[in-house]
C-alpha cells in the first residue's frame, strides 16, 4: 500500500476523530481490562501511562501513519547524523554528543566531536572537584560556600531548574544561587546575605554580549572589587563562554574559561559547560549519572519501534490534541516540589523550539503549532488553576510527573502526594454526572429545589485527557531521562509540523527596539519624536513620575 501524504493521513485521523468521539475514555476501561498494559511503555524504571487519553489502537496506527507521512525516522536519523539539521543557522543540533558513553564516536558536521566534548567535560570535573574539595579559594583563602550561577535562558532555565531538583545531591556547605533577571532585585536579594570572600561567580555567555547577563555580572563585579580589590577579581569568577577576548577584558583567567558549540542550542546547552554550577553542586558523579540517563533516552528514540517509543508517542499525542481536537494549551504537573522549576524549563524547550509559523522552506504553516505550556507542582496546582482544568470551556490535556518513592522526604506525605495525583488523573478522565449529582445531593438530605439549583454546578464532564509518567525515585539519572523525553518529544512535533526547532528568531526584534530604546529611557532630555503613540507616552509618564 502507498504511502499516505500528510494531509492524508491529517484527513484519516479527522475521520477517526469523528468515529469515536462518542466513546468516553471510561467506557474503553470497561471494554478492555488491559487497557493500562496496551497503553504503557517501560524504559528501565521508568514508566509512560497514556491510557487516560480518548485513544484506541487504531489511533496510534493513524498518528504512525501521519509520522511516517511526515518523514519523521529520516530526520530523526539526519538530526543524529550531525547533519546541519538548522538550516536558518547552517549549523548541527547535536546537544546528544554531550552525553554520549565516553569514548563512543559522535559525528558533528563531519568530524568526530568525542574528544572535544570529553576534554571539556574533564576541564569541568577538575575545576568543581577543586571548588568542592577547598582546593580553589577565593581571595582571602577562604573555600567557596556560595556559587552564583549568572545567565539568563537556556543559561539559566536548565541548571537552575536542576540544581533545585537534585537539591539532596548538593552538599549543604555549597549553596547553589541563580540570578537571570536584568531588574537589579535578582540580583541584589541573591547577594544580600551572601560574603563576596566566599563566593564564586559563573558567568554564563557564549558570546559575552548577552545584554541581561553581561549587565548582572558587572554588577557583581563591582561588588567583589568594593568588598575585595581589584586584583580579587581573577579569584572569584569563572566563565562558559567561547570569547576569550571578553572574558580577558573582564578579568577571568584562561584557565576559568569553559566553552561549548555552536551545535549546542542555548535551551539544550544545561548537558554541556553551561551545567558547570550544577556539576559543582552536585559532583561531577552524579553530573555523569544526569549525563547518562539523557543518553538512555537518546538510545531509546532511535531504536524503538515508533508505536512503543515513549518520546514518539508523547510528540504524536501532542499532536493528536493539538491539531484534531484543537486544545490549545498544555499543562505538566509534577507531584515532586522540588520539580517546581520544570514546567518553567519546558515553556522554553517547547514555546521557543516549536513557537514557529513557517515551514523549513518559509511557507506558512497550514496547522497550528506548539501548544502554550504552564504548570506548577502538585497539590499547589490542585488550589490554583485546577478548577479550570476539571469544568472550564477549555480542554487542557495534563501530563503528570510523580516518583513511585520520595527522595530525602517523610514516606505519609509522599502516600498522600501519590494518592492525589491518581486522583486528579482519574477525576479529570472519570468526571461526575448530573444523575450522579443529584443522587449524591438528595442522599445528603437536600430537597429537589436545592437539587436543581446547586446540582449544575457540581457536574464535570469528563474525558478531559492526561498521561503519567511514573519512576522509582527522582536521581540523577531520572531527571536526564525526563529532560530528554522532553527533547525528543519537541523534536518529534517539530517533525510533523515541518518546522526548524532549533532556532529562535522570534526573541530578536525585541533586543533590537530594547537597544534603540535604552538610550532614549536613560536620558530625560533625548527626544521622542519617531516613536509610537505607546511608546512615547510611556517614556513621557515616566519622565513625569521621577520627577515628582
Amino acid at each position: 500500500m502507498p504511502r499516505l501524504t500528510v494531509p492524508e493521513a491529517y484527513a484519516a485521523l479527522e475521520a477517526h476523530r469523528v468515529a469515536i468521539r462518542a466513546r468516553r475514555t471510561v467506557d474503553l476501561f470497561a471494554e478492555d481490562p488491559r487497557r493500562f498494559d496496551r497503553f504503557h511503555v517501560r524504559l528501565d524504571d521508568l514508566v509512560y501511562d497514556y491510557s487516560r487519553n480518548r485513544l484506541t489502537e487504531a489511533t496510534i496506527r493513524h498518528l504512525v501513519d501521519l509520522a511516517e507521512a511526515a518523514g519523521l525516522a529520516g530526520k530523526r536519523e539526519k538530526l543524529f547524523s550531525g547533519a546541519r539539521y538548522n538550516t536558518t543557522e547552517a549549523r548541527p543540533a547535536m546537544h546528544m554528543a554531550l552525553r554520549a558513553p565516553t569514548g563512543a564516536p559522535v559525528m558533528v558536521d563531519g568530524r568526530d566531536v568525542s574528544g572535544d566534548v570529553a576534554a571539556e567535560r574533564a576541564k569541568c570535573d577538575a575545576f568543581a572537584e577543586a571548588v568542592r574539595s577547598g582546593a580553589l579559594r577565593g581571595a582571602t583563602g577562604k573555600p567557596f560556600t556560595d556559587v552564583v550561577n549568572i545567565g539568563i535562558g537556556g543559561s539559566d532555565l536548565g541548571p537552575a531548574m536542576a540544581a533545585r531538583a537534585l537539591s539532596p545531591y548538593v552538599r549543604p556547605d555549597l549553596l547553589l544561587h541563580f540570578v537571570s533577571n536584568v531588574d537589579g532585585a535578582d540580583l541584589a536579594d541573591t547577594l544580600k546575605n551572601l560574603d563576596p570572600a566566599t563566593t564564586l561567580f559563573i558567568v554564563s555567555s557564549k558570546t559575552f554580549t548577552t545584554q541581561e547577563t553581561m549587565t548582572n555580572a558587572a554588577s557583581a563585579r563591582a561588588v567583589v572589587a568594593m568588598a575585595l580589590g581589584e586584583a580579587a577579581v581573577g579569584d572569584h569568577f569563572a566563565a562558559v563562554s567561547t570569547k576569550l577576548d571578553k572574558v580577558a577584558a573582564f578579568g577571568i583567567r584562561p584557565d576559568r574559561v569553559f566553552g561549548f558549540w555552536d551545535w549546542v542550542g542555548g535551551r539544550y546547552s544545561m548537558w554541556s559547560a553551561i551545567g558547570l554550577a550544577l556539576t559543582i553542586g552536585v559532583g561531577p558523579q552524579h553530573f555523569a549519572e544526569f549525563l547518562a540517563g539523557g543518553h538512555d533516552v537518546d538510545a531509546h528514540v532511535r531504536d524503538a519501534p515508533l508505536d512503543r517509543n515513549i518520546p514518539v508517542l508523547m510528540g504524536l499525542i501532542g499532536v493528536w490534541h493539538r491539531n484534531v481536537w484543537g486544545y490549545a494549551a498544555h499543562a505538566v504537573i509534577p507531584y515532586d516540589q522540588r520539580l517546581a522549576r520544570f514546567p518553567a524549563y519546558l515553556q522554553q524547550l517547547d514555546m521557543e523550539s516549536n513557537g514557529k509559523s513557517v515551514h523549513f522552506d518559509g511557507r506558512p504553516v497550514e496547522r497550528a503549532t506548539g501548544p502554550i505550556i504552564f504548570g506548577e507542582p502538585g497539590t499547589n496546582g490542585q488550589h490554583a488553576f485546577f478548577q479550570l482544568l476539571h469544568q472550564g470551556t477549555e480542554i487542557v490535556p495534563v501530563d503528570f510527573i510523580v516518583a513511585a518513592e520520595p527522595t530525602a522526604a517523610d514516606a505519609h506525605h509522599h502516600n498522600l502526594l501519590f494518592a492525589n495525583c491518581l486522583a486528579q488523573g482519574e477525576a479529570l478522565m472519570r468526571g461526575r454526572s448530573l444523575s450522579e449529582v443529584e443522587a449524591m445531593l438528595a442522599g445528603q438530605g437536600l430537597s429537589r429545589e436545592e437539587i436543581a439549583a446547586l446540582a449544575p454546578h457540581k457536574v464535570f464532564s469528563g474525558d478531559r485527557p492526561s498521561s503519567t509518567i511514573l519512576y522509582r525515585s527522582l536521581t540523577p539519572r531520572n531527571l536526564g531521562r525526563l529532560v530528554a523525553l522532553y527533547e525528543h518529544k519537541v523534536f518529534v512535533q517539530s517533525a510533523i509540523w515541518d518546522i526548524n526547532p532549533f532556532d529562535q528568531w522570534g526573541v530578536e526584534l525585541g533586543k533590537e527596539l530594547c537597544n534603540r530604546l535604552g538610550p532614549i529611557v536613560a536620558d530625560p532630555q533625548a527626544s521622542l519624536d519617531g516613536l509610537d503613540g505607546a511608546t512615547a507616552g510611556l517614556i513621557a509618564a515616566r519622565r513625569g513620575l521621577q520627577a515628582c
